[in-house]
């Protein structure tokens, strides 16, 4: 654990937040966080405590997001619980009636809702579910939002944020068809529109990021001992981001994984499928 904890610091270190600052940007400020009942946007929503912000947070677990909000309104912040799915139509429909009648608006958007999957195409062939489900929430889901609100945000200089992965600029990687897909397709979409949404008054900040310690992680066996990032750190990054105005976030050795993803494409195609067939022979033998 001792050098997990070294090597998690040389990984992701980071500067340290200056609250005033994050306090003066947010205070006032409506703040719809989505995902918010666990893992990054639960901690976001406690990093903004301690300011006069107006939290709603979105997530299928009210009772979580209850005990949340009985905590976090002990401090300054004021908090909205609205449980919903947001795979679901008639969940999101309700949801955007509900902001679009709040007085003010929203100001910032924490797009944070995900589902990940880590399952061999062989073992997909009758899950089709696996790619409606993956597109639904990590796709069509913030895309639903954010056109329903573009006029808001514009008309309150607002601030999209989109909880990314890193997995979106390197390599594609087996067994992540779904889920790679799916956080790929919103990332080109809104680095594609973001000089649209700039022309509006509106900041875009995508968080591309490694391994986090969030509930996510737990079904994937080989990832619960991984150096991994703590959701606190990832809270602060966003923090950060909502008063640099900072438009990304990648950790500083990614750029090493995306020269290599580029100059070893061509052997990684001919390397991996031999990796697969032998850790399948392995699998078959155990």
């Amino acid at each position: 654990m001792h050098n997990y904890n070294v090597l998690e610091s040389a990984l992701f270190f980071s500067s340290p937040i200056r609250f005033e600052k994050l306090k003066k940007q947010v205070d006032g400020k409506t703040i719809l966080i989505t995902g918010a009942s666990s893992g990054i946007g639960k901690e976001l929503a406690f990093l903004f405590a301690q300011t006069t912000a107006h939290l709603i947070l979105v997530a299928r677990r009210g009772d979580l997001m209850n005990a949340m909000k009985t905590e976090i309104e002990k401090s300054s912040a004021k908090v909205t619980v609205f449980q919903a799915d947001l795979r679901n139509d008639v969940d999101l429909n309700e949801l955007l009636a509900f902001l679009h009648q709040l007085e003010g608006g929203v100001d910032i958007i924490v797009s944070n809702a995900g589902i990940s999957i880590n399952r061999p195409i062989a073992r997909s062939l009758e899950r089709y579910h696996d790619f409606t489900r993956t597109m639904a929430l990590n796709y069509f889901a913030p895309i639903q939002l954010l056109l329903s609100l573009i006029p808001v945000l514009a008309k309150n200089k607002g601030h999209i944020v989109n909880v990314s992965t890193i997995n979106v600029l390197l390599f594609p990687l087996p067994y992540w068809a779904a889920y790679q897909a799916s956080k790929t397709a919103f990332d080109t979409w809104l680095r594609s529109a973001e000089p649209e949404l700039a022309l509006n008054n509106i900041s875009t900040t995508s968080i591309y990021l490694p391994l986090v310690k969030t509930p996510m992680i737990e079904p994937t066996v080989a990832y619960r001992t991984s150096p991994a990032m703590s959701a606190v750190h990832v809270a602060e990054i966003i923090g950060h981001a909502l008063y640099s105005r900072r438009r990304t976030y990648k950790p500083w050795w990614l750029i090493i994984g995306q020269w290599a993803s580029l100059l070893f494409r061509a052997p990684l195609s001919y390397i991996t499928p031999k990796f697969l067939a032998r850790k399948e022979r392995e699998r078959g033998n155990a």
